[in-house]
């Protein structure tokens, strides 16, 4: 499976859990929990606070850089839970994308009042 199908499958199952749930209103580490148990119920291999290894000029940092969600071993699914949408955001996911050499990462907010609506896709293009 593809970038682009288990992506599908992650809008889907966030509009399910915000259908479930409500919102906004709650947590993000609650609509995690939620949407990575919505992704194992459709079969999908989801890790959750995935920690990805750093290096900085060949050398790996002892802290480690933790992901919300790695979904199939190729999406990363950073979730917030905010009221106004901010770029930073989606710069901060790149980053991600970048440091965990991935191709895509999908930034859910559940803070929006149509989860849909909250949701933005980053595409890391590797060398």
């Amino acid at each position: 499976m593809g970038e682009n199908e288990v992506s599908k499958y992650i809008v889907d199952a966030a509009i399910e859990v915000h259908r479930e749930l409500g919102g906004p209103g709650l947590l993000e580490n609650i609509y995690e929990e939620a949407l990575c148990q919505e992704l194992v119920s459709h079969g999908l291999n989801v890790q959750r606070q995935y920690a990805v290894e750093v290096e900085y000029k060949g050398r790996a940092l002892k802290k480690r850089l933790v992901l919300d969600l790695l979904v199939e071993d190729k999406v990363v699914v950073e979730v917030k839970s905010v009221e106004t949408h901010n770029p930073l955001h989606e710069a901060q996911l790149l980053t991600y994308l970048r440091v965990s050499h991935r191709k895509l990462g999908l930034l859910v907010n559940f803070g929006e009042r149509y989860v849909a609506q909250g949701v933005r896709r980053v595409v890391n293009r590797l060398p």
